[in-house]
């Protein structure tokens, strides 16, 4: 097992502005790679969904009355107060949450003792609740997983009526849970964590975008959800200039984080490529590159984030940088499988 990265006093680990000016102008340069990158890897078959048959299927409604699905995998023990909540990436799925179709993290977790619930769906929606329903290109993407003719309610969904329907329906505690998610479910978890304290005590961000207001950032993300079915980021929070985007930055809303005594796990690879990347196609070299071109984003961002914390003093956090690793599933599960123990001293409902 890797050494999991101390949290540092030292602004920046000694780089200079001007080193990570240039960084980050790298890594947004390389962002617009991924329309083209997406472009060339549509024609590749989907991958079989890899279904877990101990999962149990859930249902609940969100507040716009669509009737969404969850996966809830029970703890070996039986137990109804550790539960944790994984959250997927940018392109989630409407059948099963990509934690379940690409890595086998439930099993791990149950062995544990731990519950846990994946929401299925929320394509591009940062899991938050937007304020209009995405019209670009005539987009589809709802929370029901039709035409989006209604805004996306997945914070509310998930801090008001999952929880409810997982007590009613299992007796599952609605305090003191987990949360942790890769990518735009990493930023997300931060954000339940820092917004709603008495519901979440830990959080795991995986590759998360935990600067979204740095230069370059929101045009990157746009770029990025247009390209995922021409969603239309202004729906989400507004455009630019929109003090939504403030409100659901992790850099800004990081004071929150810290008063509550949140226990955090915040992990990024490098995005250079190691054992789990093994390109096999041309399709595979591109997503490959794709991969690292995120990743190095997200490291970027992950940094900074460390930065905030250490300058707020605060220091009840797990860093996990391996020094490789790019923007993929075995790499995330690696996160999880690393996370178990540490998470397990702090989710008891």
């Amino acid at each position: 097992m890797r050494a999991l990265a101390q949290l540092s006093t030292k602004p920046g680990g000694g780089r200079t502005m001007r080193s990570w000016a240039k960084r980050l102008s790298t890594a947004v340069a390389l962002s617009l790679l991924l329309p083209l990158c997406v472009a060339l890897s549509s024609n590749a078959p989907t991958a079989e969904a890899a279904f877990n048959p101990t999962g149990i299927d859930v249902w609940a409604r969100d507040a716009n009355g669509f009737n969404l699905k969850s996966r809830v995998f029970r703890a070996r023990d039986g137990n109804t107060s550790r539960v944790v909540y994984a959250l997927d990436g940018l392109r989630a799925r409407n059948d099963l949450n990509g934690w379940e179709i690409d890595t086998n993290v439930a099993e791990a977790l149950v062995n544990a003792n731990i519950n846990v619930v994946m929401p299925v769906g929320g394509e591009n929606s940062f899991y938050s609740d937007w304020i209009a329903p995405s019209n670009a290109f005539g987009s589809s993407g709802s929370s029901s997983g039709s035409s989006q003719t209604a805004p996306y309610r997945w914070e509310t969904f998930i801090t008001n009526q999952l929880p409810a329907q997982l007590a009613a329906q299992f007796g599952f505690s609605r305090h003191n849970n987990g949360v942790f998610g890769l990518s735009m479910g990493g930023s997300a978890a931060l954000m339940f964590a820092a917004y709603y304290p008495q519901q979440f005590s830990y959080a795991g961000s995986f590759s998360g975008y935990l600067n979204v207001s740095a230069p370059g950032m929101k045009e990157a993300m746009r770029l990025a959800m247009l390209s995922q079915n021409g969603y239309n980021i202004d729906a989400m929070w507004g455009p630019p200039w929109d003090p939504r985007w403030l409100r659901n930055d992790p850099f800004v809303f990081a004071p929150r984080l810290r008063d509550n005594g949140t226990r955090l796990y915040i992990a990024s690879g490098s995005g250079i490529p190691g054992v789990h990347d093994q390109p096999r196609s041309l399709i595979d070299v591109y997503n490959t590159a794709n991969g690292m071109g995120l990743e190095a984003i997200s490291l970027i961002n992950t940094k900074a984030f460390q930065l905030r914390l250490a300058t707020l003093g605060y220091g009840n956090v797990v860093y996990d940088f391996p020094p490789v690793g790019t923007h993929s599933w075995p790499w995330w599960a690696d996160n999880v499988y690393r996370m178990i123990p540490d998470m397990s001293n702090y989710i008891n409902g």
